[in-house]
């Protein structure tokens, strides 16, 4: 009996982030860009950042606003729905936004953080804050922080109607 054990090769320890879109940490890679990319001068950029509690938007682009040098949103590295708003989804983005940035150059950047506004939430969502600080750690030097919700100044009507919106 002893002699038909057979001994098997230890386990391999299995991937427990499989929710999560891809195996890149993007953290790496803009470490990897930080090193390979020196910067040759001091180019601006204008963060642009749309946080709702759905989803989360990362606009990178000159300080006009005409030419976009980066895109990413969390629908981009996350698989479900829900997770689209998340701080880890606002994280990522920031880090695969900033690493295209910074391959093209910028170093310095001034954010802008826009909630849905109007008739929807005038408040960031949860993402908002996380992205702010991925940003900052990738090696942008941040000029200023804004907040440029739409909010109405008098009273604008509202979608459904006299009655309502009936379901």
């Amino acid at each position: 009996m002893a002699g038909s054990k057979t001994k098997r090769p230890p386990e391999q320890p299995q991937q427990q982030e499989k929710s999560k879109k891809g195996a890149v940490a993007y953290e790496n890679v803009v470490a990897e860009v930080q090193q390979r990319v020196k910067p040759k001068g001091t180019r601006w950029g204008v963060a642009h950042v749309y946080s709702s509690k759905n989803n989360i938007i990362i606009t990178v682009t000159d300080l006009s606003g005409a030419e976009t040098i980066a895109v990413g949103s969390g629908g981009m590295v996350v698989d479900t729905a829900h997770e689209e708003g998340s701080p880890y989804a606002g994280m990522q983005a920031a880090y695969k936004v900033s690493a295209t940035a910074l391959e093209k150059g910028v170093t310095h950047i001034n954010i802008k953080i826009r909630a849905p506004g109007g008739h929807g939430s005038k408040t960031p969502g949860h993402g908002a804050q996380a992205v702010v600080r991925a940003l900052a750690r990738s090696g942008f030097r941040i000029g200023s922080i804004e907040d440029v919700t739409p909010m109405p100044t008098d009273t604008t009507k509202r979608p459904g109607g006299r009655r309502g919106r009936r379901v």
